[in-house]
């Protein structure tokens, strides 16, 4: 397979497999690779035709007979976070956010391993080994970050890396309009403190500061559950046919 930088990506496209959100149904997706000098300015015109990234591939949906994957961008600079958010941002005032270079660490690995255990025992990532989280992390040629949040100990923010003990992972695309949430992880042990709700917070909250408009949440799958809170996040937008049009909040339920 030719994965030479070229003027224009080279699509491919997969072969039918069976959908991981719907019952019943098979999935398609259209990919290509990200690499070379332009690899940055690819991934951010990929993302914001709903494309989404894994290393160093930018995929989509391309099921034939199936429009249920929409992509996902919550508008930041008009964000305001529920009651319910708001108890998640007080409950983990505890803890200490640190943007860092996508490489990976032993402490990662054992927390995506107690994540994956808990969380997605039968998924596609259940028996990935230290190498492939190691390249999950490493194998990007765009601007990808690791933000790891620790809970806060005595000392932390006067000298050096915070100490305290790693309660959640983001590996986080900064892009020219925002921050992309490749992927996620957390204590699963810890259910109270909605690790995976702080961690958008966190990451509306950074794009804010950086003055850019999107956080962009992947796709939403209507009528499958595990991907219903991505809706709770208003306002944002949905990419459809005539372009990325505001949610509408009563209908996308």
């Amino acid at each position: 397979m030719n994965t030479q930088t070229t003027p224009s990506p080279q699509f491919y496209l997969t072969a039918p497999a069976i959908c991981p959100y719907l019952s019943g149904e098979m999935e398609r997706k259209v990919f290509t690779h990200l690499v070379g000098p332009r690899a940055a300015e690819m991934n951010d015109l990929l993302t914001q035709g709903g494309f989404r990234r894994s290393q160093n591939i930018a995929y989509r949906p391309a099921c034939e007979a199936c429009r249920a994957c929409v992509s996902v961008r919550i508008l930041a600079g008009d964000f305001q976070p529920a009651k319910s958010m708001r108890r998640v941002l007080a409950t983990n005032s505890d803890i200490i956010a640190t943007l860092g270079p996508a490489q990976p660490s032993t402490e990662q690995l054992s927390l995506f391993r107690r994540y994956l255990d808990s969380r997605h025992q039968r998924g596609g990532m259940s028996d990935m080994s230290a190498l492939d989280y190691a390249i999950m992390v490493e194998d990007s040629h765009v601007n990808t970050r690791v933000i790891e949040y620790r809970r806060r100990e005595p000392g932390d923010g006067i000298a050096g890396t915070p100490r305290g003990e790693l309660l959640a992972v983001a590996l986080t695309d900064m892009m020219s309009d925002g921050l992309s949430m490749v992927y996620s992880f957390f204590n699963p042990d810890l259910e109270k403190r909605s690790l995976g709700t702080f961690m958008i917070l966190d990451h509306i909250n950074r794009t804010k500061t950086l003055g850019l408009p999107h956080v962009y949440l992947g796709y939403w799958v209507k009528g499958s559950p595990k991907m219903g809170y991505k809706t709770r996040y208003q306002p944002q937008e949905h990419l459809t046919a005539r372009g990325w049009e505001l949610a509408d909040p009563a209908r996308d339920v």
